[in-house]
């Protein structure tokens, strides 16, 4: 069920009413048993896994709880682990891994080849076996109790308001909540409203107007678009697929909100930070924390301690781009990613370099972080490395003669001679729309949206809430579409 539907318009406001009408002891039955039906509405038999996942880490844990030496403890961990990740193999990578075995085979002529499965992802698969196998890790490190109440965990890996797409939840914030009695409070009805009014906002009137155009230029092919409109879809790529899932996020705060629950915060700004090592403690935190604490600080301490940070930093991002999908442009993504951030580790050290930067304005800094990891980007969105490679390489040419072009002609139409289709109108509000945005975010820097506007006097509350609705109904675009992130 998509948060942009009509479907869940009806779906959540049911569901938080019956929620505070029952006892505190049937909520988490409630919870869960709305969560099955959210899940099942994308593929039901897909709800399966979600149970084969929730019953061998269940028991699993349990054993590990039991257990008196490290070693015991570690191979019923690695069980849960090789649970998880086969699944995840099986279902997102085993077409990959078959087709480039495939490639290598045909290369020395063997002429046999591993079958393909016809086999479709199931939504929201790596955040759910991510947020799982923090469980057990956690339980294994002795640092959370193990849940022996079944209902509780299950309702832990499949909230319904985070368990597509995030926020990653740990077993620490979100488990001894779901014990904890709530009652309807105002203010949280309040904030959690404005988180999903905001995440609306962000997907349905810019992640979804950009996308229009992003998905223009993507379509065509390689070296139908040069200079300004890649340039220009270059930045619109890297504000949709933000406001596309920083919006998911708000909403599935804002619906958890209401109930009484806090999910983490996912996203801090990360657009408006000045350099890409604060970018990236902002951005996606859910899963940039749990890279950090699960992967590249036991790398660190056990492998690299003294030269390994760069290969560290490598390996987490190209994990993190393997993680978002299978195939060899997300990989280049983390790549590209990991060069960035190794690049600005190494010279934030360099005098030269400080004195420099120091002299910088805060606004030319987030620019050059801003295209930094744009130019990132193509290889995400891109729909191969080729694709990207090509984009990157037309985005210069052509400027000159395409400025004057536009300059000189005194057609009122002037979008045309980039092979722009959309009108100038959608694309002068496209522009303020992210120019509005980011003077937002900038506002909201150091708190949430939600903790803005409530500590607003009433006329600019007011203002505020009936500015969101105006842009909603005249700017928003209705027609549904699935948010990115869904098909990671």
């Amino acid at each position: 069920m998509l948060f942009n539907s009509i479907e869940f318009a009806f779906f959540f406001p049911i569901v938080t009413i019956l929620f505070f009408l029952i006892p505190h002891k049937l909520r988490w039955l409630l919870l869960l048993l709305s969560s099955c039906v959210f899940y099942m509405y994308f593929k039901p038999e897909y709800i399966l896994i979600m149970a084969f996942i929730i019953v061998i880490d269940y028991f699993v844990a349990i054993e590990i709880d039991k257990q008196t030496s490290d070693r015991k403890k570690k191979l019923w961990l690695i069980l849960s682990l090789v649970a998880n990740i086969g699944i995840l193999i099986f279902f997102k990578y085993f077409n990959f891994l078959a087709d480039n075995i495939n490639q290598c085979l045909s290369a020395f002529h063997t002429g046999k080849k591993i079958p393909m499965l016809e086999i479709l992802l199931p939504i929201g698969l790596s955040f759910h076996t991510l947020q799982a196998m923090s469980y057990t890790i956690e339980v294994s490190r002795g640092k959370f109790k193990v849940e022996k109440h079944f209902g509780i965990y299950a309702l832990y890996v499949m909230f319904y308001p985070q368990m597509v797409a995030g926020p990653i939840e740990r077993p620490q914030n979100i488990i001894p909540q779901f014990h904890q009695k709530k009652y309807f409070n105002y203010e949280n009805a309040r904030s959690g409203l404005i988180l999903i009014a905001w995440g609306i906002i962000k997907k349905m009137v810019i992640a979804d107007r950009l996308g229009a155009f992003v998905n223009q230029v993507h379509a065509m092919p390689d070296g139908y678009y040069s200079g300004i409109p890649l340039i220009i879809s270059l930045i619109a790529c890297t504000y949709q697929i933000y406001c596309d899932f920083s919006g998911y996020s708000d909403i599935a705060r804002g619906c958890a909100k209401v109930m009484g629950y806090d999910l983490m915060v996912n996203f801090k700004t990360p657009l408006v930070q000045k350099n890409i090592s604060q970018f990236w403690a902002t951005y996606h935190i859910s899963l940039t924390s749990w890279f950090r604490d699960y992967v590249y600080l036991p790398i660190r301490k056990n492998y690299f301690p003294n030269a390994g940070m760069w290969l560290s930093v490598l390996l987490v991002l190209v994990l993190s781009g393997v993680w978002h999908g299978a195939d060899w442009h997300y990989i280049m993504w983390g790549v590209a990613n990991a060069v960035i951030l190794i690049l600005y580790t190494s010279f934030k050290r360099n005098k030269l370099f400080l004195a420099i930067t120091s002299k910088m304005s805060d606004w030319f800094a987030n620019k050059i972080m801003l295209f930094s990891i744009s130019a990132a980007c193509v290889f995400f969105r891109a729909s191969s490395v080729t694709k990207a490679l090509h984009m990157l390489r037309d985005m210069f040419k052509n400027i000159p003669q395409q400025v004057r072009l536009i300059i000189k002609n005194q057609h009122s139409e002037r979008l045309e001679y980039l092979y722009i289709k959309q009108s100038g109108f959608d694309f002068i509000i496209a522009i303020l729309l992210v120019w509005v945005f980011t003077k937002f975010e900038e506002k909201f820097k150091s708190k949430d949206v939600d903790l803005w506007v409530v500590k607003q006097n009433k006329k600019i509350r007011w203002t505020f809430y009936y500015g969101l609705l105006t842009i909603f109904i005249l700017l928003g675009i209705f027609k549904k579409s699935e948010f990115i992130y869904f098909q990671f």
